[in-house]
Protein backbone atom coordinates (compact mmCIF):
# COMPACT_ATOMS: atom_id res chain seq x y z
CA UNK A 1 0.00 0.00 0.00
CA UNK A 2 1.50 3.72 -1.05
CA UNK A 3 0.97 6.38 1.71
CA UNK A 4 0.15 9.61 0.56
CA UNK A 5 0.06 13.34 1.85
CA UNK A 6 -1.58 16.26 0.58
CA UNK A 7 -0.44 19.78 1.62
CA UNK A 8 -0.36 23.66 0.27
CA UNK A 9 0.07 27.33 1.90
CA UNK A 10 -0.26 30.15 1.04
CA UNK A 11 2.60 32.44 1.82
CA UNK A 12 5.33 34.30 0.45
CA UNK A 13 8.51 32.73 -1.66
CA UNK A 14 10.62 35.27 -2.96
CA UNK A 15 12.52 32.98 -4.71
CA UNK A 16 10.92 29.84 -5.56
CA UNK A 17 13.48 28.40 -7.62
CA UNK A 18 15.40 28.25 -3.71
CA UNK A 19 12.44 25.98 -2.32
CA UNK A 20 12.25 24.18 -5.74
CA UNK A 21 15.91 22.94 -5.07
CA UNK A 22 14.93 22.28 -1.20
CA UNK A 23 11.65 20.17 -2.07
CA UNK A 24 13.45 18.26 -5.02
CA UNK A 25 16.33 17.95 -2.09
CA UNK A 26 14.28 16.38 0.45
CA UNK A 27 12.20 14.41 -1.92
CA UNK A 28 15.28 11.93 -3.25
CA UNK A 29 16.35 11.88 0.42
CA UNK A 30 13.42 10.05 1.36
CA UNK A 31 12.39 8.21 -1.70
CA UNK A 32 9.32 10.43 -2.49
CA UNK A 33 7.24 10.56 -5.67
CA UNK A 34 4.51 12.57 -6.80
CA UNK A 35 4.49 16.23 -7.92
CA UNK A 36 4.79 19.52 -6.06
CA UNK A 37 3.77 23.17 -7.65
CA UNK A 38 5.33 26.23 -6.27
CA UNK A 39 4.57 30.06 -7.54
CA UNK A 40 5.28 33.51 -5.66
CA UNK A 41 1.98 32.91 -3.99
CA UNK A 42 3.12 29.64 -2.25
CA UNK A 43 3.27 25.66 -2.54
CA UNK A 44 0.82 23.06 -3.28
CA UNK A 45 1.65 19.48 -2.94
CA UNK A 46 0.76 15.68 -3.10
CA UNK A 47 3.49 13.06 -2.59
CA UNK A 48 3.47 9.42 -1.91
CA UNK A 49 5.78 6.81 -0.78
CA UNK A 50 5.44 3.27 0.34
CA UNK A 51 6.30 3.82 4.25
CA UNK A 52 4.35 6.59 6.22
CA UNK A 53 7.77 6.85 8.10
CA UNK A 54 9.94 8.28 4.76
CA UNK A 55 6.75 10.96 4.69
CA UNK A 56 6.68 12.21 8.49
CA UNK A 57 10.49 12.03 8.12
CA UNK A 58 9.85 14.65 5.09
CA UNK A 59 7.85 16.71 7.38
CA UNK A 60 10.17 16.89 10.30
CA UNK A 61 12.80 18.29 8.17
CA UNK A 62 10.31 20.64 5.68
CA UNK A 63 9.05 22.27 8.86
CA UNK A 64 12.55 23.15 9.86
CA UNK A 65 11.84 26.28 8.21
CA UNK A 66 9.52 28.33 10.41
CA UNK A 67 7.07 29.59 7.45
CA UNK A 68 5.73 26.08 7.08
CA UNK A 69 5.03 24.88 10.26
CA UNK A 70 1.83 23.42 10.88
CA UNK A 71 0.10 22.97 7.57
CA UNK A 72 -2.56 20.78 7.38
CA UNK A 73 -1.42 17.25 6.38
CA UNK A 74 -4.20 15.32 4.58
CA UNK A 75 -3.46 11.80 4.33
CA UNK A 76 -4.56 8.93 2.54
CA UNK A 77 -3.69 5.24 0.52
CA UNK A 78 -3.82 3.28 -2.57
CA UNK A 79 -3.77 -0.06 -3.69
CA UNK A 80 -0.79 -2.40 -3.68
CA UNK A 81 -1.01 -2.64 -6.92
CA UNK A 82 -1.35 1.44 -7.61
CA UNK A 83 2.02 3.36 -7.61
CA UNK A 84 0.00 6.82 -7.60
CA UNK A 85 2.91 8.92 -9.10
CA UNK A 86 5.26 7.72 -11.71
CA UNK A 87 7.92 10.05 -10.63
CA UNK A 88 8.99 13.30 -8.94
CA UNK A 89 8.32 16.91 -10.37
CA UNK A 90 8.90 19.61 -8.25
CA UNK A 91 7.79 22.39 -10.98
CA UNK A 92 7.72 26.73 -11.21
CA UNK A 93 4.19 28.31 -11.86
CA UNK A 94 2.81 31.05 -11.81
CA UNK A 95 0.10 30.09 -9.57
CA UNK A 96 0.10 26.99 -7.30
CA UNK A 97 -3.71 26.46 -8.46
CA UNK A 98 -4.47 28.24 -12.10
CA UNK A 99 -7.28 30.74 -11.37
CA UNK A 100 -5.91 33.56 -12.92
CA UNK A 101 -5.89 35.85 -10.10
CA UNK A 102 -2.86 35.91 -7.55
CA UNK A 103 -4.24 35.01 -4.04
CA UNK A 104 -3.76 38.54 -1.60
CA UNK A 105 -2.47 36.85 1.56
CA UNK A 106 -2.97 40.06 3.38
CA UNK A 107 -6.99 40.11 3.17
CA UNK A 108 -8.99 37.91 5.61
CA UNK A 109 -9.53 34.21 4.97
CA UNK A 110 -12.71 32.80 4.79
CA UNK A 111 -14.61 31.50 7.81
CA UNK A 112 -13.15 28.07 8.07
CA UNK A 113 -15.69 25.29 9.28
CA UNK A 114 -14.69 21.70 10.70
CA UNK A 115 -16.10 18.34 10.09
CA UNK A 116 -18.72 18.83 12.85
CA UNK A 117 -19.99 22.64 12.33
CA UNK A 118 -20.28 22.04 8.22
CA UNK A 119 -23.18 19.14 8.87
CA UNK A 120 -25.18 21.89 10.99
CA UNK A 121 -24.18 24.39 8.17
CA UNK A 122 -25.39 22.82 4.74
CA UNK A 123 -28.29 21.55 6.06
CA UNK A 124 -29.20 25.16 7.07
CA UNK A 125 -32.38 26.52 4.72
CA UNK A 126 -30.61 29.61 4.33
CA UNK A 127 -27.22 28.78 3.33
CA UNK A 128 -26.25 28.00 -0.36
CA UNK A 129 -23.72 24.93 -1.10
CA UNK A 130 -21.24 25.87 -3.87
CA UNK A 131 -18.90 22.60 -4.77
CA UNK A 132 -16.00 24.89 -6.48
CA UNK A 133 -15.00 21.76 -8.13
CA UNK A 134 -15.19 20.89 -11.85
CA UNK A 135 -18.37 19.11 -13.50
CA UNK A 136 -15.76 15.62 -13.88
CA UNK A 137 -14.89 15.64 -10.64
CA UNK A 138 -19.03 16.45 -9.09
CA UNK A 139 -20.67 13.99 -10.80
CA UNK A 140 -19.03 11.17 -9.21
CA UNK A 141 -19.69 12.54 -5.18
CA UNK A 142 -20.71 15.19 -3.52
CA UNK A 143 -22.85 16.72 -0.45
CA UNK A 144 -26.12 16.61 -0.41
CA UNK A 145 -28.37 19.62 -2.59
CA UNK A 146 -24.76 21.54 -3.29
CA UNK A 147 -24.64 23.57 -6.36
CA UNK A 148 -21.91 22.34 -9.46
CA UNK A 149 -20.39 25.56 -11.21
CA UNK A 150 -20.10 22.67 -14.42
CA UNK A 151 -17.23 24.15 -14.94
CA UNK A 152 -14.29 22.59 -17.17
CA UNK A 153 -11.66 24.31 -15.64
CA UNK A 154 -11.44 26.28 -12.07
CA UNK A 155 -10.46 29.23 -14.47
CA UNK A 156 -14.21 28.77 -15.37
CA UNK A 157 -15.40 29.98 -11.91
CA UNK A 158 -15.92 33.77 -12.16
CA UNK A 159 -17.71 33.30 -15.29
CA UNK A 160 -20.15 30.85 -13.02
CA UNK A 161 -20.70 33.03 -10.23
CA UNK A 162 -21.39 36.38 -12.44
CA UNK A 163 -24.12 34.80 -14.31
CA UNK A 164 -25.47 32.61 -11.18
CA UNK A 165 -25.06 34.35 -8.38
CA UNK A 166 -26.27 37.86 -6.36
CA UNK A 167 -25.42 38.72 -3.20
CA UNK A 168 -28.70 39.85 -2.95
CA UNK A 169 -30.51 36.68 -3.04
CA UNK A 170 -27.44 34.46 -2.08
CA UNK A 171 -26.78 36.12 1.09
CA UNK A 172 -25.20 33.09 3.03
CA UNK A 173 -23.13 30.57 0.69
CA UNK A 174 -20.87 27.94 2.03
CA UNK A 175 -17.83 26.29 -0.19
CA UNK A 176 -16.17 23.23 -0.22
CA UNK A 177 -13.33 21.60 -2.71
CA UNK A 178 -11.01 18.31 -2.54
CA UNK A 179 -8.40 20.36 0.32
CA UNK A 180 -9.22 23.47 0.54
CA UNK A 181 -7.29 25.23 -1.91
CA UNK A 182 -9.85 26.66 -4.35
CA UNK A 183 -12.07 27.52 -1.64
CA UNK A 184 -8.94 29.84 -0.83
CA UNK A 185 -9.47 31.80 -4.29
CA UNK A 186 -12.60 31.42 -4.88
CA UNK A 187 -13.49 33.11 -1.18
CA UNK A 188 -11.66 36.10 -2.28
CA UNK A 189 -13.64 36.88 -5.56
CA UNK A 190 -16.85 36.22 -3.96
CA UNK A 191 -15.99 39.04 -1.50
CA UNK A 192 -14.59 41.20 -4.26
CA UNK A 193 -17.97 41.02 -5.61
CA UNK A 194 -19.97 41.99 -2.55
CA UNK A 195 -20.58 38.39 -0.96
CA UNK A 196 -20.03 38.73 2.92
CA UNK A 197 -21.20 35.78 4.28
CA UNK A 198 -18.93 33.13 3.22
CA UNK A 199 -18.05 29.62 5.06
CA UNK A 200 -15.07 27.02 3.65
CA UNK A 201 -14.70 23.46 4.70
CA UNK A 202 -11.56 23.44 6.86
CA UNK A 203 -9.03 21.04 5.08
CA UNK A 204 -11.73 20.47 2.26
CA UNK A 205 -13.54 17.00 1.55
CA UNK A 206 -10.38 15.31 2.39
CA UNK A 207 -10.12 16.62 5.59
CA UNK A 208 -14.51 15.91 6.20
CA UNK A 209 -13.54 12.34 5.38
CA UNK A 210 -10.67 11.96 7.97
CA UNK A 211 -12.93 13.68 10.47
CA UNK A 212 -16.23 13.03 10.68
CA UNK A 213 -17.69 9.43 11.81
CA UNK A 214 -19.47 7.15 9.87
CA UNK A 215 -23.08 7.72 11.41
CA UNK A 216 -22.66 11.25 10.38
CA UNK A 217 -21.55 11.61 7.35
CA UNK A 218 -23.02 13.41 4.71
CA UNK A 219 -20.63 12.57 1.18
CA UNK A 220 -21.97 10.54 -0.79
CA UNK A 221 -20.14 8.81 -3.45
CA UNK A 222 -16.06 9.04 -3.87
CA UNK A 223 -13.68 11.92 -4.35
CA UNK A 224 -12.41 12.39 -7.51
CA UNK A 225 -8.42 12.82 -7.33
CA UNK A 226 -5.21 14.32 -9.42
CA UNK A 227 -3.34 10.77 -9.51
CA UNK A 228 -3.25 7.49 -10.42
CA UNK A 229 -5.87 6.62 -7.55
CA UNK A 230 -8.68 8.34 -9.61
CA UNK A 231 -10.91 8.32 -6.77
CA UNK A 232 -10.94 7.87 -3.21
CA UNK A 233 -14.03 6.35 -0.75
CA UNK A 234 -15.14 7.83 2.05
CA UNK A 235 -12.55 5.70 4.07
CA UNK A 236 -9.97 7.63 2.31
CA UNK A 237 -8.94 4.30 0.57
CA UNK A 238 -8.59 4.03 -3.42
CA UNK A 239 -11.85 4.08 -4.58
CA UNK A 240 -14.00 2.17 -7.58
CA UNK A 241 -13.02 4.52 -10.69
CA UNK A 242 -11.01 4.15 -13.40
CA UNK A 243 -10.07 6.67 -16.21
CA UNK A 244 -10.29 7.51 -19.64
CA UNK A 245 -6.88 7.98 -20.75
CA UNK A 246 -7.91 9.82 -23.98
CA UNK A 247 -9.89 12.44 -21.68
CA UNK A 248 -9.27 11.86 -18.09
CA UNK A 249 -12.74 11.97 -17.26
CA UNK A 250 -13.30 9.16 -13.98
CA UNK A 251 -15.04 5.96 -15.40
CA UNK A 252 -17.33 2.96 -14.05
CA UNK A 253 -17.38 -0.39 -14.60
CA UNK A 254 -20.86 0.43 -16.62
CA UNK A 255 -18.98 2.63 -18.47
CA UNK A 256 -16.06 0.38 -19.35
CA UNK A 257 -18.77 -2.31 -20.24
CA UNK A 258 -20.01 0.34 -22.77
CA UNK A 259 -19.99 -0.27 -26.85
CA UNK A 260 -18.10 3.08 -27.28
CA UNK A 261 -15.44 2.30 -24.21
CA UNK A 262 -11.88 1.45 -26.11
CA UNK A 263 -8.91 1.02 -23.78
CA UNK A 264 -6.71 3.90 -24.02
CA UNK A 265 -8.91 5.81 -26.92
CA UNK A 266 -12.69 6.23 -25.76
CA UNK A 267 -15.51 6.21 -23.26
CA UNK A 268 -19.09 7.00 -23.84
CA UNK A 269 -18.40 10.54 -22.54
CA UNK A 270 -15.45 11.35 -25.26
CA UNK A 271 -16.47 9.18 -28.17
CA UNK A 272 -18.05 12.05 -29.92
CA UNK A 273 -15.04 14.56 -28.91
CA UNK A 274 -12.05 13.17 -31.05
CA UNK A 275 -11.60 12.86 -34.34
CA UNK A 276 -10.57 9.43 -36.43
CA UNK A 277 -6.94 10.46 -36.64
CA UNK A 278 -6.52 11.01 -32.80
CA UNK A 279 -8.21 7.86 -31.92
CA UNK A 280 -5.49 6.48 -34.50
CA UNK A 281 -3.17 8.29 -32.34
CA UNK A 282 -4.33 6.83 -28.89
CA UNK A 283 -3.76 3.19 -30.31
CA UNK A 284 -0.71 4.05 -31.02
CA UNK A 285 0.32 4.96 -27.63
CA UNK A 286 -1.41 1.75 -26.46
CA UNK A 287 0.70 0.21 -28.37
CA UNK A 288 3.83 1.68 -27.39
CA UNK A 289 2.95 1.47 -24.01
CA UNK A 290 1.75 -2.40 -24.55
CA UNK A 291 5.36 -2.82 -25.95
CA UNK A 292 7.34 -0.97 -23.33
CA UNK A 293 5.62 -3.32 -21.19
CA UNK A 294 6.66 -6.27 -22.46
CA UNK A 295 10.31 -5.23 -22.32
CA UNK A 296 10.15 -4.76 -18.75
CA UNK A 297 10.40 -0.78 -18.91
CA UNK A 298 7.80 2.12 -18.42
CA UNK A 299 6.79 4.15 -21.49
CA UNK A 300 7.57 7.70 -19.92
CA UNK A 301 5.80 9.99 -22.75
CA UNK A 302 2.81 11.82 -20.65
CA UNK A 303 -0.50 11.24 -21.72
CA UNK A 304 -2.21 14.70 -22.91
CA UNK A 305 -6.02 15.04 -23.23
CA UNK A 306 -6.93 16.23 -26.30
CA UNK A 307 -10.85 17.12 -25.81
CA UNK A 308 -11.13 20.75 -26.56
CA UNK A 309 -14.15 19.84 -24.36
CA UNK A 310 -12.18 18.89 -21.05
CA UNK A 311 -8.59 20.47 -20.46
CA UNK A 312 -7.04 19.73 -16.78
CA UNK A 313 -5.10 22.43 -15.69
CA UNK A 314 -1.91 21.76 -15.25
CA UNK A 315 -2.19 22.67 -11.31
CA UNK A 316 -5.68 20.89 -11.06
CA UNK A 317 -3.98 17.87 -12.17
CA UNK A 318 -0.75 18.83 -9.90
CA UNK A 319 -2.41 17.77 -6.47
CA UNK A 320 -5.65 16.70 -4.46
CA UNK A 321 -6.21 20.51 -3.18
Amino acid sequence: MSNVVTFYRFVAVPKPDVLRHRITSLCEKYALVGTVLIAPEGFNATLAANSRRSLEDFIVDFEADLRFKDLNYKWSSSRTDNAVFHRLKVRVRPEIVSFGRTYQPSKAPGRRVDAEAWNALITSPDITLIDTRNKYETEIGGFPNAISPDTISFRDFPEFVERELDPSTHSKLALYCTGGIRCEKAFQFLSERGFEHIHQLDGGILNYLADVDAAHNLWSGECFVFDQRVALDSNLRQGSYDQCHACRRPISASDKDSEYYRFGVSCPRCINETSPEQKDGFRERERQESLAHTRGRRHVGTRQPVSTKLHLDSSEQASNT
